[in-house]
């Protein structure tokens, strides 16, 4: 008779090869243990609550079907980030879409009803101004400085070389300086 070991002890890779043979529990308790960092990775990138909740709930469904696909070759929660990154930008993406067709419409300000929020704290001042960052300097600096990964830990994230994330990271000070100066933060 096999001892199986409670899932809350099992190890991200037992859970997973768990997960790939079926085992709903298995999986179940992956999405458990991961969600926060998932939530939190969406959030950093978005920077709004519901749109975070839409994208992390995107790659549990997201999951299911690609957990087959994970060989190993990089830590799970890297695979899960890049995971991440794609469901973030695909929500952001259809968000534009949707924005232009109610501002085409002339029905932004009925709809919305509200002005942009400015942050008062200056570290969610820094994150807005992250989030106003190009693409691949945005997720440079949400993988090192909001999820506190290495470059290189970042650069297979992205699928891009680890000099690529350094010089990217800086190029997004050097911006986000100019940035926070024009915004009277610094």
């Amino acid at each position: 008779m096999a001892l199986m070991l409670d899932e809350s002890e099992a190890s991200d890779a037992e859970l997973i090869g768990r997960a790939k043979g079926g085992d709903r529990r298995a999986f179940g308790k992956l999405l458990e243990r991961h969600y926060d960092f998932v939530y939190r990775a969406a959030y950093r990138w978005c920077g709004k609550k519901a749109d975070a909740e839409d994208i992390a709930q995107e790659v549990c469904v997201r999951l299911g079907p690609a957990i087959r696909d994970y060989h190993g070759s990089a830590a799970f929660t890297t695979w899960l980030y890049a995971m991440t990154l794609n469901a973030a930008r695909d929500v952001m993406r259809k968000t534009v879409r949707e924005t232009i067709k109610i501002e085409a419409y002339g029905a932004y300000e009925l709809i919305s009803g509200e002005a942009p929020v400015e942050p008062e704290d200056p570290a969610e001042a820094l994150w807005a101004a992250v989030r106003m960052l190009p693409d691949k300097q945005r997720d440079a600096v949400l993988l090192v400085y909001g999820e506190g990964l290495s470059h290189a830990a970042a650069a297979e994230a992205i699928g891009i070389s680890e000099t690529t994330v350094s010089w990217h990271i800086h190029e997004a000070k050097k911006r986000l300086k100019t940035l926070m100066r024009s915004a009277g933060e610094v």
